[in-house]
């Protein structure tokens, strides 16, 4: 069961404030998605290795695009990974494949990239309430929620009427339904409590309610958005137990 710490205000409120601080409201580009779909699936060679037929070595895989820093952000627990490609630093385009660290080979690609949308003005390694941008780096995703009920996912989820999103989009597209599934991304918020929860560690200016949630058809206010059969599909995929974690940013800053 989820706890919700502290004092906080109505739910249909905390719902309404993430509206106007999180969801729903040097450069270079990803590669084509034809050339991610066949990296995807080959990786790339890491330096650690293991021993094949006749005493060869060979290479674990390594997710592509990523470079030493953002694959050093990965801990060696992690066998899950949402990998988010952004089309550049300003572009709210990216794409998502779901990756999977199989023991003693590496990383493989266990998805095609689908097409995501993210913040409105892209990506920031300092994000703060409202600036539209989407947070870059490697965060946990521990809970689970939505408005519909729960797919088979094995993360806990949190449903409630709740979570609704009223009200048009930047391109003045509906968000009804935006929400009718969410993953909280654990940026300036408190693992293990509903995604509805208030708890802000980093202070409310650098921002929150940074979730995984249905696309709308347009730019965020900072989350990541899939389509919902995609949302499905992720939901029921994420395991705990494989302490999963969303890689994102725009192509340069994961090129690092």
């Amino acid at each position: 069961m989820y706890l919700r710490k502290g004092p906080f205000p109505a739910v249909a409120l905390a719902v309404a404030g993430l509206l106007l601080t999180g969801c729903a409201g040097a450069g270079g580009e990803a590669a084509p998605v034809a050339a991610q779909r066949s990296a995807g699936a080959a990786g790339g060679p890491s330096a650690v290795g293991r021993f094949g037929p006749g005493g060869q070595t060979v290479r674990a895989q390594e997710i592509p695009f990523l470079g030493p820093q953002t694959r050093a952000k990965i801990s060696r627990a992690t066998q899950q990974a949402v990998v988010v490609v952004g089309e550049g630093p300003d572009s709210n385009r990216s794409t998502a494949t779901l990756y999977e660290r199989i023991p003693g080979l590496g990383w493989k690609a266990v998805s095609e990239p689908w097409p995501a949308h993210n913040g409105l003005r892209g990506w920031t390694y300092d994000h703060e309430t409202a600036d539209h941008r989407t947070p870059i780096g490697v965060f946990g995703l521990t809970d689970a929620g939505g408005k519909l009920p729960d797919p088979g996912t094995r993360l806990p989820y949190d449903q409630e009427a709740a979570f609704d999103a009223p009200g048009t989009g930047f391109e003045g597209e509906p968000l009804k339904g935006s929400f009718d599934h969410v993953v909280a991304i654990n940026y300036n918020r408190e693992p293990g409590t509903t995604p509805l929860d208030w708890t802000r560690p980093l202070g409310d200016e650098k921002g929150g309610g940074i979730w995984i949630h249905v696309d709308h058809g347009g730019p965020t206010q900072g989350c990541v958005a899939l389509k919902l059969e995609r949302m499905k599909e992720l939901l029921v995929w994420l395991d705990p137990a494989k302490q999963p974690v969303v890689v994102m940013g725009d192509a340069a800053a994961l090129r690092r």
